[in-house]
């Protein structure tokens, strides 16, 4: 299922959704958390993309694992010690995406409204914000040591 579309390596196609979704979902939730007249207009985007997010991060796992398995399983010296390096920043990507995006959606309930008092959403926000720092930090790792892996000879 993650291997190919339409006859193309899935991993290169599928890793766009995480590469900018993630991101977006990084600054927004933050802005989301500190800044909180900006939240009755960044509601239902910090929701979407709480959702999308963590499958995308899935998908992009799924889909390198699938590749390296299929095309690069052989791959050693300095090729395989790069895309080993960049394999290690999956896992913690998506359970911090995965943690970003729950937390975010908890965020978004508790500021709507009266839910819940301030300490609450407080907290919430303070958590959200470390969880956006860490989602953005191995979302750039990966990403990047995903490029080396493919550009640097």
């Amino acid at each position: 299922m993650f291997d190919e579309i339409l006859g193309l390596p899935a991993h290169p196609l599928i890793i766009h959704a995480a590469v900018v979704l993630t991101p977006l979902l990084v600054v927004l939730a933050a802005v989301h958390a500190l800044v909180p007249r900006t939240r009755a207009v960044l509601h239902w985007a910090v929701a979407a993309l709480a959702v999308i997010v963590p499958v995308a991060v899935f998908a992009a796992k799924e889909s390198g694992e699938a590749l390296k398995e299929n095309r690069f399983s052989s791959a050693d010296g300095q090729f395989g010690a790069r895309i080993a390096e960049h394999e290690g920043f999956a896992t913690p990507l998506l359970l911090a995406a995965l943690a970003l995006g729950v937390v975010s959606l908890v965020l978004v309930y508790v500021s709507r409204g009266d839910r819940s008092g301030r300490t609450v959403r407080a907290a919430v926000s303070a958590l959200t914000v470390v969880l956006a720092v860490v989602t953005g930090y191995y979302v750039l790792r990966a990403g990047h040591t995903g490029a080396v892996a493919v550009w640097e000879n």
